[in-house]
């Protein structure tokens, strides 16, 4: 599965919908955004239920500011609409499955998550 480009317009609806939904904050000049992109197709690829999406910060620099993007990349999880994981700079492979598989084991009840928040 290929990544989708979120805009101000449908970040939104697509963080907020159910299901574990990736989001990589980058941009055409960042070398470790670069080096990053390869590793989080691949994950797309290997992971068909979760949505892998990616905001460019420099077409969507109001977008990037409403959610404190202050350095790239930065990658956020969310879980049934719930931001469950925050961090800036490039995830390896390895690491960036067992965020994967952690979010996915995170249970769906609120009070429980904020305890195994990742």
């Amino acid at each position: 599965m290929s990544t989708q480009a979120l805009t101000r317009e449908t970040f939104d609806a697509a963080v907020q919908a159910p299901g574990i939904t990736l989001v990589d904050w980058w941009a055409a000049w960042c070398g470790p955004c670069r080096s990053f992109a390869p590793i989080y197709e691949a994950a797309s690829t290997a992971h068909p239920d979760v949505v892998f999406a990616k905001v460019d910060v420099e077409a969507e620099p109001e977008l990037a500011a409403r959610h404190g993007i202050s350095a790239i990349p930065t990658l956020m999880a969310f879980k049934d609409g719930r931001l469950v994981f925050a961090q800036p700079g490039a995830l390896p492979a390895p690491i960036l499955e067992r965020l994967i598989e952690a979010i996915e084991r995170l249970d769906d009840d609120p009070a429980a998550a904020e305890e195994e928040k990742v």
